[in-house]
């Protein structure tokens, strides 16, 4: 059994500066058993990390206890609002709740208002995680929220519409060629849309800037060219994120459906293809996530010179958000 490392207050347990770490570190974060935890436990684990940070530990406690208790507090707890975020817009609520969204937008045979309702479905869902795990050292308006959910939703919804208006017409294609196309018609949809819904939905990040902090942890100011890297770190993770999930379960569920047991017992394929998306949207949020690290940094020199003059430090720390 590997050996706990030494308690550090606000730190990850594993090494940021690698995918591998970075991989393990998001992997506690979207553990869904913290979906379980209660307000006492929650409690306990906020009251322990402050009597650390106050350097008034009872004694006995581990360093494995730290860990746990930083990381419940890391999945509930915005850290910068100090405030609990809703269970389904966590990032470790993300597979449980998203899953059966995934399930329905891969569906075959969608009719207009069916692809029209899942799509919509998704980038609902889509908006709150966005906005409940953004960059909040800014507050950010009601306005903003609204634009960035009504420009994903429709941004979605057209290029799917559009699209599946195009299979249905293109009559030079075969039953299975058409099948096979409509069934990675969300991957596009979806992908433009994600994009569209984090820079709508964090806009505000943009012109008022985020808190970019020194090597001691404290605010040295406000920086827009840190919110531009934020974004545009963010916006990748949606464009990479999708790619298993829309893409993997089509081409294995036409392998699948082939299979004399499921050609003989057709109800199967729905749970079937439920599994198959678990799988790879279990395998997908970790491996997008992790491109980047969410407290990154950045040289002193590539931000604003009010920035370079009000510290020593020559690379700062922003939150880039989930």
């Amino acid at each position: 059994m590997a050996e706990t490392p030494s308690f550090q207050w606000g730190e990850s347990r594993f090494d940021q500066s690698t995918f591998l770490g970075r991989f393990r570190h998001f992997l506690d974060v979207i553990d869904p058993s913290t979906l379980f935890v209660s307000e006492k436990r929650l409690q306990e684990c906020v009251e322990l990390l402050d009597c650390y940070k106050h350097g008034t530990l009872p004694p006995g406690v581990t360093d494995a206890q730290l860990w746990k208790a930083q990381k419940i507090k890391q999945a509930i707890v915005h850290p910068d609002t100090g405030e609990k975020i809703f269970m389904p817009f966590r990032m470790s609520g993300f597979i449980p709740f998203g899953t059966p969204v995934v399930v329905g937008l891969l569906l075959p045979n969608q009719t207009l208002l069916s692809t029209v309702f899942w799509q919509w479905l998704n980038q609902s869902h889509n908006a709150c995680v966005n906005y409940c795990n953004r960059n909040a050292s800014k507050p950010t308006s009601a306005s903003k929220f609204i634009q960035g959910y009504v420009g994903a939703v429709t941004s979605a919804v057209s290029i799917a519409v559009g699209l599946s208006v195009f299979i249905q017409k293109a009559r030079s294609f075969s039953p299975t060629t058409r099948l096979l196309v409509q069934r990675f018609i969300p991957f596009p949809a979806v992908a433009s849309a994600n994009v569209c819904n984090v820079v709508l939905m964090r806009h505000s990040e943009l012109s008022e800037g985020i808190r970019v902090l020194d090597d001691n942890g404290n605010v040295v100011g406000t920086s827009r060219v840190a919110a531009r890297h934020a974004l545009l770190e963010t916006a990748l993770t949606r464009v990479v994120l999708p790619v298993p999930i829309l893409v993997l379960p089509p081409i294995i569920m036409a392998a699948l459906e082939k299979l004399p047991l499921l050609q003989r017992r057709r109800r199967l394929v729905l749970p079937v293809h439920s599994l198959v998306c678990l799988a790879a949207f279990s395998l997908a949020l970790p491996l997008a996530i992790s491109l980047f690290p969410q407290m990154s940094q950045i040289r002193v020199d590539q931000l604003e010179p009010e920035i370079a003059v009000a510290t020593n430090c020559k690379t700062v720390t922003y939150n880039k958000g989930l």
